[in-house]
């Protein structure tokens, strides 16, 4: 009541009887083919993660099945990278800590399911309706996640793999003791920690030993007994027709063609943007074409080529862009077309979308599918 911008976001326009307004429930659901209407969540409970799309609701059972855990609240959050993160906030039962929390969940989640922090809190904060107000939980910090105490490094190894921590967890104290899961890591960030590694140390570090050295005193031993290995830089091969694809490119490529008579969008990569104050269209254009020109992987398209799965890089064209003018009430539903299956053998699988509101307010809009890019480059 008297909240306008509320009712614009609750009550949108009738896409099947113009000049109607129905109420946008919140609920996720699908239309199956003999009518009924299957119930699959809440949609401000499923976030996507690194390229996965979640129910947080998923993971808030898992704890509670613990018996240290009394309540719990998942949340996710944007780091200062704008990468997103998971969040738990505990209420106890009893003792509990961050590695038996996370061995408790790894039983029955994948690792992008677990959370990077744990937060314990005396009460949940509820809503006057009595659910849980997630919006008044705490941002987490570092120090409400790991209950180590502060030791700093003792030699120049320890003291290199600090700040490499430090810059790819964006924390700004790490001690030697410190877990590199429970300060916010997880498999990506592990990724781009043994890159650093080697870049900066000239050592060659496995991502399976971050797992089994996960502490900055851990590593350093590790890393002290390692031969050099000096980093060397990826050259360009050399262009050809075809290339061969990754493991992950090819379950992708089956998943998405087991799919296909679903019109199914679980791999796409969807992300919108608000952008407020004086836009120049054509600047912007000219920049995602640099973008498509820089990137081989937003010009490429997938193909079976005598029984096997190939990648073709194509030149450079035109990328998909739509420009749409709209009104507040039609926002939603422009966006929820705009994301729509693609074809892997149509490059590129990439696309992009402006909506004009109004003189100084556009929504940008990108879509492309998970086999040319992942959760970080997106």
């Amino acid at each position: 009541w008297k909240q306008p911008e509320l009712t614009k976001e609750k009550f949108i326009s009738n896409p099947y009887v113009p000049g109607e307004r129905i109420y946008r429930t919140g609920d996720l659901a699908r239309w199956l083919p003999d009518g009924t209407i299957e119930y699959l969540g809440r949609i401000d409970e499923q976030v996507k993660i690194r390229g996965f799309r979640i129910e947080l609701g998923e993971i808030e059972s898992r704890l509670l099945e613990h018996p240290a855990v009394k309540e719990a609240a998942v949340v996710a959050h944007r780091g200062k990278e704008e990468d997103a993160f998971l969040c738990a906030y505990i209420v106890g039962a009893g003792e509990w800590s961050v590695p038996a929390l996370r061995r408790h969940l790894s039983q029955s989640l994948p690792e992008f399911m677990i959370p990077s922090y744990f937060v314990e809190m005396e009460k949940l904060p509820l809503t006057a309706n009595g659910k849980v107000d997630k919006r008044s939980l705490p941002e987490p910090d570092q120090n409400l996640h790991t209950k180590e105490a502060y030791v700093a490094p003792t030699n120049a190894t320890e003291e290199a793999l600090v700040r490499i921590w430090q810059e790819v967890l964006g924390v700004e104290q790490v001690g030697i003791h410190d877990h590199f899961f429970e300060l916010g890591g997880h498999s990506l960030k592990a990724m781009k920690l043994v890159s650093y590694i080697h870049k900066e140390m000239e050592v060659e570090f496995s991502l399976q030993e971050v797992f089994t050295y996960p502490t900055v005193k851990e590593m350093a031993e590790r890393i002290q007994e390692a031969e050099e290995n000096p980093y060397a830089t990826i050259e360009p091969v050399e262009g050809q027709e075809w290339y061969p694809v990754s493991s992950a490119q090819k379950r992708m490529y089956v998943v998405h063609q087991m799919g296909a008579d679903d019109h199914s969008t679980h791999y796409n990569m969807p992300l919108v943007v608000e952008l407020k104050g004086p836009l120049q269209v054509e600047r912007l254009r000219q920049a995602v074409h640099s973008l498509v020109e820089r990137h081989e992987s937003l010009r490429t398209s997938f193909h079976l080529i005598n029984e096997e799965l190939v990648q073709k890089i194509h030149p450079q064209d035109e990328v998909p862009w739509t420009f749409i003018e709209a009104t507040e009430e039609e926002v939603n539903q422009q966006i929820e077309s705009f994301i729509r299956p693609f074809d892997l053998s149509q490059a590129p699988l990439f696309r992009v979308g402006l909506i004009r509101i109004g003189e100084e307010r556009h929504i940008l809009m990108m879509d492309m599918h998970h086999i040319i890019s992942d959760g970080v480059s997106t």
